[in-house]
């Protein structure tokens, strides 16, 4: 036989890590204020977050980027948001380099380099890191979760900035699942978490020797704020008092807890952000109530956050789990502004007035309403505000640390020892990719796939989790959104504001003559003012030109130039936001589920669309439609009846439709749509059958941007959330005949008299 059989061994894989290498969780909300949580001495239960800081350790200088995907694409590379193509959120993207909403294979994710390293990887919930022409069910895939560039094994989530909690257009891996339409008792959260559990279980058993990280980042509590009543109603009466004397109580406990200094003073109030006070008492009830929603909303999420503690520890694995709590991707949103029903209102620049919002819960049975699938509704900016305690300013301002504070809780039993004392090193997201790298002895890739790397721009947080007086590490950090900007550096804070007012309705026309250069820095001494209250700038103006060279020359490494990029596609140009290049679309009957940013603007640009159909006399159904109940449009046969319907955020609804019967056989349906030009303009819209006018009518107002990010364009029926209230209960309202074909082509806009 040769060589004796007994000298064979079986080879074992190499292992990249030690045998004591821990699972890795990174847990993150959205759109949630740094005083918030009850751990911390905010308003809001927060059990979940108190589990993970009472095992471990607790930082209350930590930061983010101050808007969505910007986070998302620090916290997941450990570089600066702009070197990675994400200076704003994916929708907004545009052609230059720190603006492109474009993962570059020139910084890995995390996913990436621990799945080489021997790491089963999974992300649930919100994504928000794919450019958004790309998100339709036929790709490309390279720049999703479990894509090439990106390399987590597993996804099942959501890939846009928000979504319906009730109704979402989910994906799981790069398949788009197929909605499911008014399940009772379903919510995303719970949903999402449902998968992540049976994922660890799966791992657990299946792959027991391979440790696992799971990113963990539901949609809530970004709007639209949608909870189930009875969570909602935990909340009821707690926020009577209003916003200005909610930030007195906040900061008082967080004094009390440690967590704050005791010497920091609230910051003012911006001179364009309402008191409680000039809230007329008739609406104050709306107001609180939306408060109440988002409430219930943020403690169920955290609730769901504990399922996966509690799934560790029925495994026996939660002493050897590493786990960061990013308690929110940037402050609390203003961008319910004054208190709305739909949300969208504020990204469109359509200014309305509260009565407009209770007339619509008046349609829907009142308040209770609110959280519900027919509610896209957010809170008054004031509510934003208290939740920045003690600082100002809320998401979208990088200039404030109420946009760009978040607590952080980080507990591995195994390794570090709880300690309440609160960390005080500046850190930011960027951080924990090396602090990651630093735990498990791996040094930073130069080639991934065979792709030169850049440097990572964190650095590593691992001296001060078993030393609350470790020295502080990190030099320097810029901040930049949407022209709001900020910079630190040992013990100092310079910042602009900015040219946008997040929560102020509307585009100010001031913004249009808006340049960097024209800006005035502030400057904040941290050693002395905890809060930002005391602009000293007039007081120490060299300090402050350095700091302005400073982040001059961070901008520039980083790719943040042009500053203010991230408006360019957004209130400058929206007519250059992310959208399918074509001027002509040709589709058939089997076209459904395709993203907004995909499809033919309908409802922002001028067109035409045609129908080849047959019909007979019992046709009924969508025959295509745009959006949502929140905001969309839909052309539908009902009752023998052509109907247009243009839903304008649920505040205005135009419903143009045929008087006469409707002719049999196959016919040509055209809605021809003229758009005056500018921002929030007026539609005109004539309906023809076979050539001839059957209906015609005036929309007064249209989106500038779009209806949604998450639903979506279908051709025969209306997927997810469905348009109309008439077709409501009878979704997806699928058309019972024959369409051949659907064209659409833009028209020039009407221009302005």
């Amino acid at each position: 036989m040769g060589e004796s059989a007994a000298a064979y061994t079986q080879p074992l894989p190499q292992r990249r890590l030690s045998a004591d290498a821990p699972n890795i969780i990174i847990m993150m909300l959205d759109d949630a204020g740094p005083a918030l949580p009850s751990t911390y001495g905010g308003p809001i239960s927060t059990p979940t977050l108190s589990r993970v800081a009472r095992d471990g350790v607790s930082y209350n200088r930590f930061h983010n980027a101050a808007m969505c995907s910007p986070t998302r694409a620090a916290l997941l590379t450990g570089r600066n948001h702009h070197r990675v193509g994400f200076g704003q959120i994916a929708e907004f993207a545009n052609a230059w380099d720190g603006y492109t909403g474009a993962w570059p294979a020139t910084s890995a994710s995390i996913a990436k380099v621990l799945g080489y390293y021997g790491y089963a990887t999974s992300a649930f919930g919100k994504w928000h890191n794919t450019p958004a022409t790309d998100t339709s069910a036929v790709g490309p895939f390279e720049r999703w979760p479990t894509g090439q560039l990106v390399g987590f094994d597993h996804f099942y989530g959501f890939l846009a900035g928000e979504s319906s909690q009730w109704e979402p257009a989910v994906v799981e891996n790069t398949i788009r699942l197929t909605p499911q339409h008014h399940r009772k008792g379903y919510h995303f959260t719970e949903d999402m978490t449902d998968r992540a559990v049976k994922w660890i279980r799966s791992q657990s058993a299946l792959a027991p020797e391979r440790p696992f990280f799971m990113y963990w980042a539901p949609g809530a509590v970004h709007g639209p704020h949608q909870i189930f009543k009875e969570w909602a109603d935990k909340y009821k009466g707690r926020f009577d008092q209003g916003w200005d004397v909610l930030r007195e109580d906040i900061l008082a406990k967080q004094k009390e807890l440690g967590w704050t200094p005791k010497e920091t003073k609230l910051s003012d109030r911006h001179p364009s952000m309402a008191a409680w006070e000039d809230i007329p008492k008739d609406e104050r009830e709306f107001q609180t109530r939306l408060m109440e929603v988002f409430a219930g909303f943020a403690e169920h999420a955290d609730t769901q956050a504990g399922r996966l503690l509690d799934t560790l520890n029925e495994l026996g694995i939660r002493e050897n789990t590493l786990i960061f709590y990013v308690w929110s991707d940037n402050g609390s949103s203003a961008e319910g502004q004054s208190g709305t029903v739909a949300e969208f209102l504020a990204q469109n620049g359509i200014a309305t007035e509260i009565k407009d919002h209770l007339r619509v819960l008046e349609g829907l049975g009142g308040l209770d309403a609110l959280g519900g699938p027919k509610t896209d509704n957010m809170y008054h900016g004031g509510w934003a505000w208290a939740g920045s305690t003690p600082f100002q300013g809320t998401k979208l301002l990088a200039s404030y640390f109420g946009g760009t504070r978040t607590p952080l809780a980080v507990s591995w039993p195994a390794k570090i020892k709880a300690d309440a004392v609160p960390r005080s090193q500046f850190y930011h997201v960027n951080d924990i990719v090396p602090t990651i790298y630093d735990i498990l002895d791996i040094v930073p890739p130069k080639l991934v796939d065979g792709v030169t790397q850049d440097p990572l721009d964190g650095v590593s947080m691992m001296a001060s989790l078993s030393d609350a007086k470790a020295p502080e590490n990190k030099t320097g950090q810029y901040f930049e959104v949407m022209g709001s900007r900020g910079y630190y550096e040992d013990g100092w804070f310079a910042s602009v504001f900015g040219p946008r007012i997040p929560w102020k309705p509307g585009f100010d026309p001031a913004i249009f003559d808006w340049s960097p250069e024209k800006d005035t820095w502030e400057l904040y001494n941290l050693n002395e003012d905890f809060s930002q209250a005391r602009n000293v700038a007039s007081e120490h103006p060299e300090k402050l030109k350095h700091m302005i060279s400073a982040f001059n020359d961070a901008a520039k490494e980083n790719k943040a130039f042009p500053i203010g990029g991230g408006l360019w596609s957004t209130v400058f140009h929206p007519e250059y936001s992310p959208r399918n290049p074509a001027n002509e679309f040709h589709y058939n009957a089997d076209v459904t589920e395709v993203p907004e940013f995909n499809a033919p603007k309908l409802g922002s640009s001028s067109t035409i669309a045609q129908v080849d159909i047959e019909l007979a006399p019992d046709s009924e159904g969508v025959l295509y439609a745009l959006g949502s109940y929140s905001g969309g449009l839909s052309l539908f046969i009902d009752n023998g009846k052509l109907i247009y319907e243009f839903n304008n955020f649920q505040v205005e609804r135009t419903r143009i439709e045929t008087s006469e019967p409707l002719p049999t056989g196959k016919v040509q349906i055209e809605v021809e749509s003229h758009r005056v030009e500018g921002p929030a303009a007026p539609i005109e819209v004539t309906m023809r059958i076979n050539g001839k006018v059957v209906a015609d009518g005036r929309v007064p107002r249209s989106p500038s941007l779009f209806f949604t990010t998450n639903d979506t364009f279908d051709v025969g029926m209306d997927s997810y959330s469905p348009v109309s209230e008439t077709y409501y209960d009878r979704a997806p309202f699928a058309f019972n005949g024959t369409i051949d074909k659907v064209y659409a082509k833009y028209i020039p806009d009407t221009k302005k008299n």
